[in-house]
C-alpha cells in the first residue's frame, strides 16, 4: 500500500477543496453545493486562520484527501475541542489510509495544541465511516444536533 502523506493545505489547493465539498455533500446528502459560495468559504479560512485549518492526505505527491479543523470553546472543560469537518477521501484512494493518516495527524496537533478533545458529526445512515470512527477511538456522545439555517 502506498504511504500516504498529510501536509497543510495551501491557498492552491482551495479549488480542489471546494469540489471535493461539493461531491461529498452529493454523496452523503444528495445535495448540490454552489460552487462559487463554497469557493469563497475555503478562501475564508485562509482569510481568517481563526476558523480553522485544512490538512491534505497525499498518496504518491497526489492529493487524494481533506478534512477541516474548527474549533469550539467548552467552559466546562477550560479548553478547546477541535471539530473535524469536511471530511472527503477520493473514490480510488477509499479504504487506504487516508483517513487514518489525516485523523492521527489532527489528534497529534490537538494534544499538542492542549485542545480537550476530537469531535465530528456523521450521518446517521453512515455506518461504515461510523466503524471507521469507533476504530479510531472515538465514541458516539449523548448529544442530537440541531439546527436553524438564518
Amino acid at each position: 500500500m502506498p504511504t500516504v502523506t498529510v501536509r497543510p493545505a495551501r491557498r492552491e489547493d482551495i479549488a480542489a477543496i471546494a469540489e471535493w465539498n461539493a461531491a461529498m455533500a452529493w454523496e452523503t446528502e444528495h445535495k448540490r453545493l454552489d460552487l462559487e459560495v463554497l469557493l469563497r468559504g475555503v478562501g475564508a479560512v485562509f482569510d481568517e486562520p481563526r476558523r480553522g485549518f485544512y490538512r491534505i492526505a497525499e498518496r504518491d505527491g497526489c492529493a487524494v484527501g481533506c478534512l477541516l479543523v474548527t474549533y469550539e470553546w467548552s467552559d466546562w472543560r477550560n479548553g478547546d475541542f477541535w471539530w473535524i469537518q469536511s471530511v472527503y477521501v477520493a473514490p480510488q484512494a477509499r479504504r487506504g489510509g487516508v483517513f487514518r493518516s489525516l485523523y492521527r495527524d489532527v489528534a497529534q496537533r490537538a494534544k499538542d495544541a492542549g485542545a480537550v478533545g476530537l469531535r465530528l458529526y456523521v450521518e446517521t445512515e453512515n455506518r461504515r465511516a461510523q466503524a471507521t470512527y469507533r476504530g479510531l477511538g472515538m465514541e458516539q456522545c449523548h448529544y442530537f444536533l440541531y439546527e436553524q439555517l438564518l
